[in-house]
């Protein structure tokens, strides 16, 4: 039997706009994008020029202190734009599809035949190991490193986050393909939800099963982390998202790099909220065309609403996520009092507003624009973060220490066990409106220089 953890700090919000069961049909994107922002840590050396044909699992951009890192074409088209900013910055590599697919053949392979050292080979080689991630400092993994563990958190409790086991559904050898490639590279841990009863979930073979059952963030890697093995200061991690063991299995399984996600088009603004297949990096434009409302100013999210990344309406999926999220601006919004106005359809975790009352008996969902309802103020010693916060760590402090770039107060706090999701929720609830992702991100980032 797993071993269960239950959790009770936390706070699950309680959004409209949940994918439903089913897929909608979608027509191919022309155009597909890669954006190194998408993958912390790396300086991105470009390896192809502009009206270059590439093939599927060609790379088109490595990183400059790892070059074996690969970051490869989701399609094969030609390369219509390398974009670039400030300083000659690399925004994005854009490839416009071919109509017929051609790929990069890496030859199927047989896992269990296969030592640790041939299948960091095969997912360098193959781009793949671009979607492994490392704890301290939620970057794209070092593969001169040897990890401790491999986490995979199985389900997102996120809000309006798409259903794995759904999206798991004619996935399951190649899941299992996945984990088993994993394991062979060090102990690989496999977080499920208390709900989830999929056989290749809570019977996965060659990995450690763990059962959390609580409130979100329950389905946040770095939580499981720190209930299972917490990283310490010289200690190295490895996170993969279950989507990327899909993808991973899929290599070993056809010997072709194929990143097509089963994405989750979510929110109060889509239409008809459901799931479509998608490739990394798919340009979006034609999902939002006839998908949304059309009556007011959209927020469009590559992502969740906690953690996700702003958009265009004709912009691009990015390479991690498996949600699309479409909210009200809120910019056309004018509340006669403001927040001291009496309301009772509207969310408070303080329960400043009674309807509440109101959302323990009818379990309602709520509709939440983008505004951040005030300003910036003072941080103040409050407790309301560790209620929210479900790691034996103090998040205020820590916050603080990171403001302030005290290194030794840092890591004396836990610095090398967070990642900038983990402060989404306290983010949420942060009635001072400070931007917690962004100050964590850049410590880490900072961090991260100072050691080296």
């Amino acid at each position: 039997m797993a071993n269960v953890i239950k959790l009770r700090k936390g706070l699950d919000i309680s959004l409209k706009g949940k994918a439903a069961a089913e897929f909608f049909s979608v027509k191919k994107p022309e155009t597909f994008a890669l954006v190194p922002d998408d993958f912390p840590g790396v300086t991105p050396k470009v390896v192809v020029k502009e009206q270059e044909n590439v093939k599927a699992g060609a790379p088109l951009f490595v990183d400059k202190n790892h070059p074996e890192v690969k970051f490869v074409s989701p399609v094969s088209g030609v390369v219509v734009k390398v974009e670039r900013g400030e300083r000659r910055k690399v925004m994005s590599i854009i490839v416009e599809a071919s109509v017929e697919q051609s790929y990069v053949e890496f030859g199927k392979k047989d896992v269990s035949g296969l030592s640790a050292g041939e299948i960091k080979s095969a997912l360098l080689e193959a781009g793949l190991f671009a979607f492994i991630r490392q704890r301290p400092y939620d970057v794209v993994a070092d593969p001169s490193v040897s990890p401790k563990a491999i986490f995979v958190s199985a389900f997102d409790s996120k809000p309006l986050a798409p259903d794995f086991e759904f999206v798991l559904k004619g996935e399951e050898l190649n899941f299992q393909t996945g984990l088993d490639a994993l394991a062979k590279l060090a102990k690989t841990h496999l977080g499920v939800g208390a709900r989830q009863t999929a056989t290749a979930l809570t019977q996965a073979k060659h990995v450690d099963v763990t059962v959390f059952d609580g409130p979100h963030p329950a389905g946040n890697v770095g939580v499981q982390i720190h209930h299972i093995s917490p990283v310490n200061k010289g200690e190295v991690v490895w996170t993969v998202s279950p989507e990327d063991v899909i993808f991973i299995g899929r290599l070993f399984n056809s010997g072709r790099v194929n990143m097509t996600r089963t994405v989750a088009l979510t929110g109060s603004e889509v239409t008809h909220p459901a799931y479509c297949k998608l490739m990394a990096g798919s340009s979006l434009a034609g999902i939002f065309k006839f998908k949304v409302s059309r009556d007011m100013n959209l927020r469009y999210i590559s992502g969740n609403v906690l953690t996700g990344k702003r958009i265009a309406a004709d912009g691009f999926l990015g390479a991690f996520d498996g949600q699309i999220t479409v909210i009200p601006e809120g910019d056309g919004e004018h509340e006669f009092l403001g927040f001291i106005m009496p309301r009772f359809n509207q969310f408070s975790m303080s329960r400043s507003y009674f309807g509440w009352l109101l959302d323990v008996i009818l379990k309602r969902e709520y509709t939440f624009d983008a505004r951040i309802k005030g300003g910036k103020r003072n941080m103040i010693m409050s407790g309301e973060y560790e209620r929210v916060f479900p790691m034996d760590i103090y998040p205020e402090h820590l916050i603080k220490a990171v403001i302030t770039a005290d290194i030794d107060r840092m890591e004396q706090l836990g610095i090398y066990e967070v990642a900038p999701e983990d402060f989404a929720l306290c983010e949420f609830v942060c009635s001072s409106k400070q931007e917690l992702q962004r100050i964590v991100r850049a410590g880490l980032d900072n961090l991260r220089a100072e050691m080296a």
